[in-house]
């Protein structure tokens, strides 16, 4: 389905001359990263004193859409009317993908979450009528694939509330995930901000075969740079091996490039794009596309001389690439298939496997689910079936609807499978499982993105590995993660290769009733939010600091370890608390580990010296007016998008979030709500922080590249002084000023 395409004409039109503009002030030539990023700088590029520079520049863009998931929805909608706008300035969508919980098989579960999430469903679909936003009911899809099926398209940029935005770098889109914040400058009209990043070039040669699928390829990339590699750097993809990828096998590559911590990834324009569009009733964006393939593309240059031109080069060969099972309980943890078995083995995981899930946003395109049928076919021709359970969760209603015609379901049913409801479901955490307990030690595999701890169904000793749908399939055919699916047998069965086809001969099956478009006159509308809910709360202002609160606070959390957002708001159960701030901050920090004694949710009150749950002593501080702080560790914040993780310790009270270093999104989530972010100039003054310490800072001192000094006032009258840096520029004080970034554009638009 074509939508916006008056805007994508406009861009389009506007591309060749602001590129060209962009390469003369350059004097070289240019990156696809580059290109896109220029074409979208807010303002004209020749009234520039100096171009961005890479990691340094703060710079301004206009995206051309912002998206938004159900859960995330709600608090960016929240601010969005709070701050007093009429109406979306830029194309917005809602899509309702992450409140359908997995547990009985589709038609049942969204039948259950249309019932117990009704006020939130109705609430999303009057605000988007009222202010212009496009909206997809339950069961439309997964955010990521609807996007890509109906809004991406090559040289664009968009913003998304979610953390898997990225994956429309597989239409060679730059897709960013964002917290809801942002997405309320960019509706708001207003420019939004991103520090320029640096650019990793990875070079692809070579073809994939045999068992290998795109989804390895970001699975070595994983274990190459780590959760951490990518952080302030776009992936862009080059080489050969890039034609030789279809367009969601590129789509899931960069889907999953959120796991390294980049802003985003991105392929160049290709035959297999312009496949794709025309398959999903986009041949018009197609043929636009084309007539400027030389702009969609990096210069040919760089191909040539890639360190000249990018930040870091990694090389993959694909015709030597293994399938790769990354995990457990981090995404980066790699290990290519003929050293699994033997990892299983040494690290005393639990090589029974219980659940294997395919689909979800990462890994649920037609091209994937025929590769599974395949698998599925051959093993069912030879009496085999799959001795875990099998989960399948389709992208959008369209790829269902399409595999259900083709057979495709029907032929993984009849191997065991499961499929799940259009939506999240057990990659976020809504998964009602049955068949374990905390303390019951598991494993299970995934063709999803994400795998910390508790993240599928919150149980932290559930083992979760990541693979692609075929290596899932297989590992669900042998019931066990100890074997090489590839050279040992199953039951006295060599599984085969499987073959798939890119796109459906017959064509993609329409949603037709799955999208509602605003309301043309959207003044009428109501949005009601009872004041007596449970799940929706409209949301007051968050006050100016006062400089007085920076003294004196106290330490709420020293973190030790990896504390994701997962760790500071998880999902799961919570996810029904996402449109009210007072009730989802009952969750805050409760899966992160206190450092003081090793311990998940209990810390020390220091006002009265009994031990509590992180919420309620939080709480306790604020009833008594004690600001307070918290110190982390490495990595910071990473993982999903969601704000909650900044704005729960906000309205609880917290003041600082002091840690040696943060991922993109988390910090500038802080920033936005009015949380000094600070990192430390030696990371060995971690140590430094006691449970009992009293922490004061200057907020007066404040200043571009200015760093802070932090007076640790120990119980036994020593003190510590230590120097913390912060990336804050002149507008990011001014958010903090004022009390929050949402205060100066309500301001703003009283004036």
């Amino acid at each position: 389905m074509i939508h916006d395409l008056a805007m994508i004409k406009k861009v389009y039109q506007e591309y060749p001359a602001r590129i060209e503009a962009a390469r003369a002030r350059l004097q070289r030539p240019m990156t696809l990263t580059e290109k896109i990023l220029y074409a979208h700088l807010d303002g004209d590029l020749a009234e520039l004193e100096s171009l961005p520079t890479r990691s340094k520049s703060y710079t301004y863009f206009r995206p051309d859409r912002v998206a938004m998931q159900d859960a995330t929805a709600q608090m960016a909608l929240l601010q969005f009317m709070s701050a007093g706008i009429p109406q979306a300035a830029v194309p917005s969508t809602v899509h309702c993908d992450h409140l359908i919980r997995a547990e009985r098989g589709a038609a049942q579960d969204l039948s259950n979450s249309l019932s117990e999430n009704e006020e939130v469903f109705s609430f999303l679909q009057t605000v988007s009528a009222k202010y212009g936003i496009g909206f997809w009911k339950p069961g439309a899809g997964i955010i990521h694939q609807v996007v890509l099926e109906n809004y991406a398209y090559p040289g664009g940029m968009m913003i998304g509330t979610d953390s898997h935005t990225p994956n429309a770098g597989g239409l060679g889109m730059v897709a960013i995930g964002v917290g809801g914040a942002d997405a309320v400058d960019v509706m708001a009209g207003m420019p939004w901000e991103l520090l320029f990043p640096k650019i990793i070039g990875v070079k692809l040669t070579g073809r994939l075969s045999g068992w290998t699928s795109p989804k390895d390829i970001i699975l070595k990339l994983a274990g190459i740079l780590t959760v951490k590699g990518g952080t302030g750097a776009i992936v862009e993809y080059f080489g050969d091996g890039c034609e030789t990828i279809s367009c969601t096998g590129k789509g899931t590559i960069c889907n999953m490039g959120a796991e390294i911590g980049a802003t985003t990834s991105i392929f160049p324009y290709d035959d297999s794009m312009a496949r794709y569009l025309s398959a999903t009733g986009r041949e018009n964006v197609a043929q636009l596309a084309s007539a400027i393939a030389g702009h969609l593309r990096a210069d040919d240059q760089i191909a040539l001389r890639p360190e000249e031109y990018y930040d870091q080069v990694i090389e993959i060969d694909l015709a030597t690439l293994e399938p790769h099972i990354n995990g457990p309980f981090s995404p980066d943890r790699a290990w290519p298939i003929s050293e699994f078995a033997q990892a299983m083995k040494d690290n005393g995981w639990p090589e029974d496997l219980r659940v294997a899930l395919i689909g979800s946003c990462t890994n649920s395109s037609y091209e994937d689910m025929t590769r599974v049928a395949a698998i599925a076919s051959a093993a069912a021709a030879k009496g085999l079936k799959a001795k875990s359970e099998f989960t399948i969760t389709p992208g959008s209603e369209q790829v269902r609807a399409t595999i259900e015609r083709d057979g495709l379901l029907e032929t993984m049913e009849g191997i065991g499978g499961v499929v799940l409801a259009n939506a999240c479901g057990p990659c976020i955490g809504q998964w009602k499982r049955h068949d374990v307990q905390k303390g019951d030690k598991n494993s299970i595999i995934t063709s999803f993105n994400r795998n910390f701890a508790r993240r599928n169904d919150g149980n932290p000793d559930t083992h979760a590995f990541v693979a692609s749908p075929e290596t899932v399939t297989a590992f669900a055919l042998a019931g066990r993660l100890d074997v090489n699916f590839m050279t040992d047998e199953i039951d006295g069965v060599r599984l085969e290769s499987p073959s798939g086809e890119e796109l459906p001969a017959q064509g993609f099956v329409p949603d037709p009733d799955g999208y509602l478009p605003p309301a043309a006159d959207g003044s009428s509308v109501e949005v009601l939010i009872r004041p007596d809910s449970e799940r929706l709360q409209k949301l007051e202002a968050f006050k100016a600091p006062n400089p007085a609160e920076y003294q004196d606070m106290l330490v709420l959390l020293k973190a030790s370890g990896k504390c994701t957002t997962d760790h500071i708001s998880p999902a799961g159960p919570w996810l029904r608390f996402r449109g009210h701030l007072d009730n989802i901050s009952n969750n805050m920090f409760t899966g992160a580990i206190n450092h003081y004694t090793g311990m998940a949710n209990s810390v020390k009150n220091q006002l009265t010296g009994e031990t509590a749950e992180v919420p309620q002593v939080a709480r306790a501080y604020k009833a008594a007016g004690k600001a307070w702080i918290v110190v982390g560790d490495e990595n910071y914040g990473e993982g999903s998008s969601r704000e909650h993780a900044a704005m729960e310790p906000r309205f609880l009270g917290g003041k600082v979030v002091v840690v040696k270093s943060f991922a993109r999104i988390h910090e500038t989530n802080l920033k936005k709500q009015g949380i000094l972010p600070l990192t430390f100039r030696q990371t060995t003054d971690y140590d430094k922080f006691r449970e009992d310490d009293r922490c004061s800072l200057d907020i007066a001192a404040l200043a571009v590249a200015r760093p802070l000094t932090m007076t640790l006032s120990h119980s036994d009258g020593s003190s510590d002084l230590i120097e913390l840096n912060h990336t804050m520029n002149q507008q990011q004080i001014d958010w903090f000023r004022a009390g929050s970034a949402l205060n100066l554009i309500a301001a703003a638009q009283s004036t």
